[in-house]
Order: C-alpha cells, then sequence, then structure tokens
C-alpha cells in the first residue's frame, strides 16, 4: 500500500488526508508510516463509518471475494448473472472513492481491501458478514481429514486429487460453474433446494436435530444428509451446518447483496413561492434575534444559579418560558442558542450563576442581520442538543437545559447534511421528512448501529424544528439568505488510474453519486475563517433587504398605551423599556404607562421635563392629556419623601405629611419615631422602608449621606470574558488547505529522505533503514566536497533530545563546527552541528 501511495500525486494524499483528517495527528513521517496508521482498526472503522451505502456495499464485496481478485470479479459480485446496468456505471465511482480513502489499492488486475478493512467486513463465526454469505469452502473444511474431503469429491461426482488443497479447490471450482451446480442439484431429492434457500441470504448457518456424523451419498436418506454428502452444507459444529460462499453465490445468480442500491433514494420537492419562503424565514429571523435579545435584557440584572449538578432547574427554565412567551421546549433552544453563541456563561463565582457575557454587548451592537449570521453559524456548529433537554440519561437523571451531558457529536453533520439537501432541491422547495431520513441512512449507514439511529431520526426532527424557528427554512425550504452558510465543499478533482480509465471507458458513467460527492459527505466543508466570514457577510447582504427597519417612533394613546408598529432603534427600545411594560408583542408591540413604570423611569434619573420632550420627540401621535397628568402627578410625589441609612430615617418638607404617615396603621411595623419636625427615624431597613411606603401609595425617593437622590437603576451584570463552548466532535476536524498542502510536503520529503539510495562503496555501509556510520573526518571531508560540487548527502543526525533520524541534505558552508544545507526532508534550510552527525553517504541518484 504504501508504494500505491508513492505512485499517487499531491493532489491525491491531500484527498486521503481530508476524508481521513485522524491520519495526521500527527503528521507521519513518511509514506510507510501514513500506509500503517491508514490501516490501524481505529482509523479504519472511522472511515468506514463515512461511506455511503453503495460504496460500503462495494467494500462489503471486496471482503468477500478473494484477496487481490480482478475488478471482473468484483463486478460479477455486484451485479451478478443479470449484469444490472445502473450498478456496473455506478461501479467504477465506488472503488475510486475507496481508493481515494486509503481503504483500497492496486491495480484493475489486483484489487485489494486494506487488511483491517477486510477483517471487520468478512464473515466469521462470531460475526456474520453484512453480506449475508458464510465461510468459502477452503474456511469450512479447514481442519477436516483428507479422506473426508476425497469422499465428499466422489459423492460430487468429481475425480479423485493427490492432496486437500486440490480437493478443496476442485469442489470450489464445481460450486462455481452455474452449469455443473444446475445439473447437480437438479438431482436433489425434494426438501434439499429448500433447504438450502432457508440458508442462501444469511445466516449461513444452520441447526440440525441429530449430531452431525460423515454420511455417503449412497446410504444419505434425508435431504440434509444429501447435501452433507456433496459438500453443499458442511459441517459447522456438533449440531450445525454452513453453506459455503460458492454455493451460496449460485444460489443467489452471482449476487453477493439481496438489494443493491448504486443511487440514493429519492428526495422529491414540495414546490412553494421563493418570495414566500424567504419572507417568512425572514421574519423568522428576525423574531429569532428578538427572542434572544429579551433573553438578555431578563438576566442583565443576573440571571438563575447554577444547580449542583450543572444547568438551570425546572423552575427557572419555567420562568424563562414564562418570560419569553414560549413553550419550555422552545425556551431551552433559546437558552442553549445562546450559549453556544457564546452571549450567555456562568460567572463562576461562588454563589455561581448565569448572566450575560461581555460578547453580548458587542453581538447587541451589531445590525439585525449580522447578529441572526452570529446565531445560525453557532447552531450549525454546535453538537449541544436542546432537545434532549427533559429526557434523561443512562443513569436515570434528568438532563436540564445548559447543562452537562448534552452533546452529541452526530448533531452538526445531521443539520448540515438536511440543509444541504434542502439547498439541492429547487429553489423554494421543501421536502418530507421521512424522505430526508432515508437519504441520510444511505449517506452514512454504519451510522445507525448501536441506538445512533434513533438519535438520528430525532436528530432530524429537531433540526427541521430548529430551522424554522431560527430562521434557516421558511415553510420547510430553505431560504435565499441561508444558502451562503449552507455552500457544499469544494470538490477534489478525482484521481484515474489507468486500471479506471479503462473501466470507464467501458462503462457508461450516469449516476447521481461520484467521487467527489461522496467524499464532500463523508467529511464537512474545512473552511478559514476568511471563508466563515465571507459566507457570514454573504448571508447578512441577503437577509438584510428583508429585515423591516427599525422605528425612531411610536402611537401614543389616550388609554395610557403606546404602539410600536415594528421595531425599534436600540435607544427608543431602551428607553421606552423604562417608562412603559409591554403589554403584548407581534408584529406591533403594545406598552402600558402605569404610574409604577413612570417612577421606575424617575428612579433612572430623568426628570418629567426629560419625560415629557422624549415622548414628544417620538410620538407620531400628540402626548395625551391623561398621560402627561400621569407623569405630573407621579413625578409631584417624587421624592418628597427621602428615604436614608441610620438604619433608615425619613425626610420631608412637609411636616403634616410626616404626622399623617406616623398616624398611619400601616406603618406601625416600620418602627417610625420623629426626630425633628420634617425628619423621621425607622428601625427597618433603607430598601425594606422603600418597599413599604410604595405599597401605602406614597412615591419616595432614596437619598446618599449627601443629600442627593440616589438613582436606583440596577447595574448590569457580565460574566468574565468566557468563550463560547466547544463543539465534542468524533475525530479531529477537517484540515484547511494550508495544512494539507503543508502536511504533504512534509510526507513527501521524509519519504524522499526514508527511501534514498546511498553508494555501497561507504565504508562499512549502513543496513538499509539504519543510520550511516563514519569517522568524523570522513564525515567533514564528505561534507566539504559536498559544498564544492553541489551534490546531495544521506546523513544519520542525533538531536539535543537524544532522538535520532535520518536526513537527505544539500550541504551549504561548512565553518565553526556547523554544517548550513538545504534540508530536503523538512524543505528548509537548516544549521547541523558537525558533531551529532552520526554518519554521512552519497547517493546513488542525487534528489537534488
Amino acid at each position: 500500500m504504501a508504494e500505491d501511495l508513492r505512485a499517487r500525486g499531491d493532489e491525491a494524499l491531500a484527498t486521503l488526508l481530508r476524508a481521513r483528517p485522524d491520519l495526521l495527528s500527527p503528521v507521519p513521517n513518511d509514506l510507510t508510516q501514513l500506509a500503517t496508521r491508514a490501516a490501524t482498526r481505529a482509523s479504519v472503522v472511522r472511515a468506514l463509518e463515512r461511506l455511503d451505502r453503495f460504496t460500503l456495499q462495494t467494500a462489503e464485496a471486496l471482503a468477500v471475494m478473494p484477496a487481490g481478485g480482478a475488478y471482473s470479479v468484483l463486478r460479477a459480485l455486484m451485479t451478478g448473472d443479470a449484469a444490472d446496468k445502473a450498478t456496473a456505471a455506478a461501479l467504477p465511482h465506488a472503488v475510486e472513492s475507496l481508493r481515494a480513502q486509503g481503504l483500497v489499492w492496486g491495480g484493475e488486475d489486483r484489487l485489494r481491501l486494506v487488511r483491517t478493512a477486510r477483517d471487520l467486513l468478512a464473515p466469521s463465526a462470531s460475526v456474520p458478514s453484512p453480506t449475508g454469505l458464510g465461510p468459502s469452502v477452503a474456511e469450512a473444511t479447514s481442519g477436516m481429514s483428507p479422506a473426508r474431503l476425497q469422499e465428499i469429491l466422489a459423492d460430487a461426482g468429481l475425480p479423485a486429487t493427490h492432496d486437500p488443497m486440490s480437493a478443496v479447490a476442485a469442489l470450489a471450482d464445481l460450486f462455481s460453474d452455474r452449469k455443473r451446480m444446475k445439473k447437480l442439484l437438479a438431482t436433489a431429492p425434494d426438501g434439499a433446494t429448500g433447504a438450502l434457500g432457508k440458508l442462501a441470504w444469511g445466516p449461513p448457518y444452520g441447526e440440525v436435530g441429530d449430531a452431525i456424523a460423515p454420511v455417503r451419498a449412497a446410504t444419505a436418506t434425508t435431504p440434509v444428509q444429501w447435501l452433507l454428502a456433496r459438500g453443499l452444507l458442511l459441517p459447522a459444529g456438533q449440531h450445525n451446518v454452513v453453506l459455503p460462499r460458492e454455493a451460496a453465490l449460485h444460489l443467489r445468480a452471482g449476487r453477493a447483496h439481496r438489494t443493491v442500491e448504486p443511487a440514493p433514494p429519492a428526495v422529491t420537492p414540495v414546490e412553494h413561492s421563493p418570495q414566500a419562503v424567504d419572507g417568512t424565514a425572514a421574519g423568522q429571523a428576525f423574531n429569532a434575534v428578538r427572542t434572544v435579545e429579551e433573553l438578555l435584557k431578563a438576566w442583565e440584572t443576573g440571571g438563575p444559579p447554577v444547580m449542583r449538578a450543572g444547568g438551570v432547574s425546572v423552575r427557572d427554565l419555567k420562568r424563562v418560558a414564562t418570560t419569553l412567551d414560549v413553550s419550555e421546549t422552545m425556551a431551552a433552544f433559546w437558552l442553549e442558542l445562546a450559549y453556544a453563541a457564546g452571549l450567555l456563561a456562568s460567572d463562576g463565582e461562588l454563589d455561581e450563576a448565569y448572566a450575560p457575557t461581555p460578547a453580548s454587548d458587542d453581538w447587541l451592537r451589531l445590525p439585525a442581520q449580522d447578529r441572526w449570521t452570529a446565531l445560525a453559524a453557532a447552531w450549525l456548529s454546535a453538537t449541544r442538543t436542546a432537545g434532549l433537554v427533559g429526557s434523561r440519561d443512562s443513569k436515570g437523571r434528568a438532563l436540564s437545559a445548559l447543562g452537562p451531558e448534552l452533546d452529541r457529536s452526530l448533531a452538526p453533520e445531521v443539520r448540515r447534511r438536511v440543509l444541504e439537501l434542502l439547498a439541492a432541491l429547487p429553489e423554494g422547495a421543501s421536502a418530507a421528512p421521512a424522505e430526508l431520513l432515508d437519504r441520510l441512512r444511505w449517506d452514512r449507514p454504519l451510522r445507525g448501529g448501536s441506538g445512533t439511529d434513533a438519535l438520528r431520526a430525532e436528530l432530524l426532527r429537531w433540526t427541521v424544528s430548529e430551522a424554522e424557528l431560527l430562521g434557516l427554512t421558511g415553510r420547510g425550504a430553505l431560504a435565499g439568505h441561508a444558502r451562503a452558510l449552507v455552500e457544499p465543499a469544494p470538490t477534489v478533482p478525482r484521481r484515474r488510474t489507468s486500471a479506471n480509465a479503462n473501466v470507464n471507458a467501458n462503462v457508461n458513467v450516469n449516476v447521481n453519486v461520484n467521487v467527489n460527492a461522496a467524499l464532500n459527505a463523508a467529511t464537512n466543508a474545512a473552511t478559514t475563517p476568511a471563508e466563515a466570514a465571507a459566507a457570514a457577510a454573504a448571508a447578512a447582504s441577503r437577509l438584510a433587504p428583508l429585515l423591516p427597519e427599525p422605528l425612531n417612533h411610536v402611537l401614543l394613546q389616550a388609554d395610557l398605551t403606546a404602539v410600536a408598529p415594528g421595531p425599534l432603534e436600540a435607544p427608543l427600545a431602551e428607553m421606552i423599556g423604562v417608562l412603559a411594560d409591554i403589554e403584548s408583542k407581534g408584529g406591533a408591540t403594545v406598552y402600558r404607562f402605569t404610574p409604577e413604570s413612570v417612577r421606575r423611569a424617575l428612579d433612572a434619573g430623568r426628570t418629567a421635563a426629560d419625560l415629557h420632550a422624549f415622548l414628544a420627540e417620538h410620538s407620531r401621535t400628540s402626548v395625551p392629556q391623561p398621560l402627561s397628568y400621569l407623569i405630573d402627578d407621579v413625578a409631584r410625589r417624587h421624592g418628597r419623601l427621602r428615604v436614608g441609612a441610620a438604619s433608615a430615617y425619613l425626610r420631608c418638607d412637609d411636616d403634616a405629611l410626616l404626622s399623617e404617615l406616623l398616624a398611619d396603621r400601616r406603618a406601625s411595623g416600620l418602627g417610625l419615631r420623629r426626630l425633628a419636625p420634617t425628619v423621621l427615624a425607622a428601625q427597618s431597613a433603607p430598601e425594606t422602608l422603600l418597599e413599604r411606603l410604595r405599597a401605602m401609595g406614597f412615591a419616595p425617593a432614596a437619598e446618599s449621606a449627601e443629600g442627593d437622590v440616589v438613582i436606583t437603576r440596577a447595574d448590569a451584570v457580565r460574566t468574565p470574558r468566557r468563550a463560547a463552548p466547544t463543539p465534542v466532535t468524533d475525530g479531529p476536524p477537517v484540515p484547511d488547505g494550508t495544512l494539507l498542502g503543508a502536511a504533504v510536503k512534509a510526507i513527501r520529503a521524509g519519504d524522499r529522505a526514508s527511501t534514498a539510495v546511498h553508494r555501497e562503496s561507504v565504508p562499512a555501509p549502513a543496513a538499509r533503514g539504519g543510520l550511516p556510520r563514519t569517522a568524523a573526518a570522513e564525515t567533514l571531508a564528505t561534507m566539504q566536497a559536498a559544498v564544492l560540487t553541489g551534490d546531495s548527502l544521506w546523513i544519520g543526525y542525533v538531536n539535543a533530545d537524544g532522538a535520532a533520524s535520518q536526513r537527505v541534505i544539500g550541504p551549504v558552508r561548512v565553518e565553526g563546527g556547523f554544517v548550513t544545507a538545504y534540508d530536503h526532508t523538512a524543505d528548509e534550510v537548516r544549521t547541523f552541528a558537525l558533531h551529532r552527525i552520526t554518519g554521512v553517504s552519497e547517493l546513488a541518484d542525487d534528489p537534488a
């Protein structure tokens, strides 16, 4: 396989490393190490899990055919005796996809599946093959006595042979010959072909009642005995028989699979108006931004505490749902979305609580379309799954919003793949979730094992719902502004060997799946930060014209309400939110003015004049008289009473008002007493005193030690700087183009050094693959000569850590005990200490 990789171009190596990024951790020293790592069990399992159904079926067929078999044998296994044209047309692409991912190597005459993949997919007594085929005749008869083999040959009508190997080969040839097998089965007794039919498509093992003993054709009395005598069934235990693979293939008409799926299931588009889809999605996108803004505002003065096990409690989740006017399931989604975007986090204090992060302030200052792209990008890459909130883990513990155990590595793959499938449909077209699920199962058949298929179905359902909530889709169809975020991965040019070129020349390839599509489906697109920023900018530019323009005015009503006919500009929305309470939300928001809300604005440092001027400036209608009276009345009473810390005291210029307060029974619990005609002392804390007086209908104002009015607006709470949670993936990320190019260059250079041929004339030459050994004087002389001639040398080098390596260098200068040379291994100029060079050898073929 290493030699096969050496014959490939740099582009093919980059394709392999892109499809299997785990091979780059760390970067292999040379191609031999890359080939070894590509054959490890963990890496092969991960690669097989990312194959589509037809490519996986091709790998399964390769696992049951003889190692190093020809392409024609594989084609016969996949197409059967009927030679299915669609399968034959798709097969070259499947083989090339396996080759590009390092699972198959060799030419058309000798296709080889890597040994680890063969071990995983080939049938065994403990693990059946996905094809349903059993062991070959050679495998099923291993350990059988030579005499018994000759008896089976004789009963099957075959001539005797001189050794067991030729006997097994003769029996396998018989079972593989359609005409002779048909003639043999024509003589079978009733029930024999039925018994074979039960085992033909798997499982290939059957159980018999009596213990199996060697039987001859002359003494066979039952159909099973007749089959055992002729080797059509072979013993697999005291009471078990097995159908040999060659015989099963005859019964299957040569097919390795009962059903071959060369093309993915169709996804039927359901047409909608693109304009209606974009409009609906834009409305949902704007609502998503406003909902997250409202959530951040609700937690601005401090969010709920973090539970001991992590996350928010059920009670706090219900409060969030009430605040946002959504269901608890949707509230969990918005919480997880804000958390994934890095807008919410725990503050890390001793009494840990949730609060907005400093990044939320930056996010709030962005235009609405940029805020949306940040949310959408965070959702696409997040592995945290809000749909799991409320369910239970393996230990029976309930999963809470923002808590642990919500990461599912499959989530980003399902989200992106669903949106890519929608993007492949005509603009404005949606698809049935059941068809999308069938397509996902075809794309990743092995990802459905061990209960993952049920999770994948749930993830699909959550993806469809959440994409609609977030405004990526409208009416189930992908919106135009979302397409920029879901661009397919850049295609990789397909490498063709001469063998595959010959195959493709004889086959009309007209299928929906090609090598690039398979590789792009196997890995997510690797994008650089610049590419991600460009995609976000493109999405924002498409969304911006669809969003409503922020308004700088409201409509004041005579019933002490104000109507915002659309989204308000940030300063206006903030001020009106302090001055009035939200009564209803929707396309138009209704605010209601109350004495408490007006007092809240006065407590925030505003004066009555400020409020009148603000309303007059931002109202398209005249300020109603009842609202003016309300502001003046509250302002007139606001601050007449002054509360300070003494435990607390009250100060008022109107001594009659203080006398009235002392006589009021509702104030009996405050411990009031007169200190002066205009001053009362209280035993209650200032905060309690303020609250009780306001409940009695007064409008006191807090006072500082200097006698100034204290602005009681709560300060916004922010966490320390927090990074957004890192997605928990099931493997290393796909490398970008720069890293791939550097890795391929390093692997090539290392391979060049490890395979360099040195001259045998060097004294005491080292064995191939070892370090060269020469005396110090000879090393220096050879180096100086190479500087003059410009030749490259093969050296052994031990670094400061004691690690030995071999390199190919081109010496440039030798002085002061150091050699300055171009290191072909690292592809850069380096300096080497002469005393660390173990030896030097000239190259037979100068790589320079």
